[in-house]
């Protein structure tokens, strides 16, 4: 603002307010654009749930003619001097219908999973461009719908969750970033995030946090759901340590929750440590042959790893008479004791992390700097290890965390800061194929 008149005085004069634009006016051109472009995202979401119902409806048709014709053969067992090669011919071109019927089904689904992933990459992209014409709200919404559909997607495709029907992982999905953490620094690469892998009634929807720019474990952070995750509103923050009543810190990065109890690697004495975060009491075990001297590839401090599964609790560390190999324990979840244990022949430096599904230990390690392997499993069942490759992008160059969920038959990783998670596709056993082949044969 320029006035004529000296400051203080009283004659009267016009006073000139001088306005000085930027060079760039306001971007309507790409408002436009992007206001399209999420029109063009939610319409193909909503294209896609669409399918997915659809989906979901000829699943149970398929389904109950599968049943239909396992009845009728069942019966044909029972009599078959009842009914002659016509109804035995008539059986067998039902049994190729429905099977060609589920060929398509499951290519439909698997063209729907790629158009998930281009969505998310393409929701992904716009935000980051536009974030400052985008708002959170809008951009949280069309996440939570395109999760949405995911998870339907995903109960189609994986219809046995929290089942081990199934020969082990098939692939694993693209990576899927949520964001960066809750304390919205890049310096924060230790932690861990992901869901309780047996939550409590009324706790199906929660999200858990911890990060530190250390591998000092300090405190662990909860959210009612992924809405409240991706916004930053908890609910409780757990800390594990007030000077002068406590010091309940672990140490690593290498934490589960489930039945709303956080288990981590107890930092004085090194042990086992579950927090109940219900209760807010804290129990520590010690395993006598443990050692810390073997951590993982990409992270120091990583000597005693949990794993929650179908089957219950687990923990994976090292000693000194295995020599640094990996040996895997089966926790019993009452005493809080390692009940069984089975010894691996894979050195635990050379790993970069370990998770469970279904019994089956599976061990990764790095590729390049894009990309990791599942190379080994060990299936404690039949106590039978194998060398594999499975591999999957890993986002950035190393992550801290690796952990499986039941739940959503997910992996959750904490890479660098950021959120990433995967959706698992298992091996699914099928039970038209093996009535066919069993009737094929008898």
């Amino acid at each position: 603002r320029v006035c004529p008149w000296a400051e203080g005085s009283t004659s009267g004069g016009e006073c000139i307010c001088e306005a000085f634009l930027p060079n760039s006016t306001f971007p309507i051109g790409e408002l436009i654009l992007l206001e399209s472009t999420a029109v063009e995202i939610n319409y193909k979401l909503e294209m896609e749930i669409s399918k997915v119902e659809i989906y979901e409806v000829k699943l149970k048709v398929y389904v109950a003619k599968i049943m239909n014709l396992t009845v009728l053969i069942e019966l044909m067992e029972d009599d078959p001097d009842s009914y002659s090669e016509l109804h035995i011919e008539e059986v067998k071109i039902k049994i190729k219908q429905v099977e060609a019927l589920i060929v398509e089904l499951r290519a439909s689904i698997q063209t729907t999973s790629a158009v998930l992933i281009s969505i998310r990459k393409q929701l992904e992209i716009t935000y980051d461009k536009n974030q400052v014409l985008v708002t959170r709200r809008e951009y949280i919404i069309l996440q939570q719908k395109l999760e949405e559909c995911e998870r339907r997607h995903n109960e189609i495709f994986n219809p046995d969750i929290g089942i081990c029907n199934h020969g082990g992982i098939r692939r694993i999905s693209k990576p899927i970033v949520s964001q960066l953490n809750a304390d919205l620094s890049a310096g924060y690469i230790y932690g861990g995030w992901g869901k309780d892998s047996k939550p409590l009634p009324g706790s199906e929807n929660m999200y858990w946090y911890s990060g530190s720019t250390d591998t000092l474990v300090s405190k662990v952070t909860q959210y009612s759901d992924y809405y409240k995750l991706i916004m930053r509103q908890a609910f409780k923050t757990h800390q594990l340590y007030v000077q002068n009543k406590y010091d309940w810190r672990g140490t690593g990065n290498n934490y589960i929750v489930q039945e709303n109890t956080l288990y981590y690697q107890f930092r004085s004495p090194f042990a086992m440590g579950k927090l109940n975060m219900t209760s807010v009491k804290v129990e520590y075990k010690v395993i006598p042959m443990a050692s810390t001297q073997f951590s993982y590839h990409y992270s120091g401090n990583q000597n005693l790893d949990f794993a929650a599964d179908e089957s219950g609790l687990w923990v994976t560390y090292a000693t000194v008479e295995s020599k640094g190999k990996l040996v895997l324990g089966k926790i019993n979840e009452v005493s809080f004791e390692v009940e069984e244990v089975w010894q691996t022949s894979i050195y635990k430096p050379s790993v970069g992390n370990t998770f469970m599904i279904c019994g089956v230990l599976y061990a990764t390690r790095s590729v390049d700097t894009k990309t990791e392997e599942i190379f080994y499993t060990f299936d404690t069942r039949t106590e039978q290890e194998s060398y594999v490759s499975i591999p999957f992008e890993k986002f950035q160059n190393s992550y801290v965390y690796l952990d499986y969920n039941p739940t959503d038959q997910k992996l959750y990783m904490f890479n660098n800061g950021y959120y990433i998670s995967y959706h698992v596709c298992t091996l699914q056993q099928s039970f038209l194929k093996q009535k066919t082949q069993s009737h094929g044969n008898s």
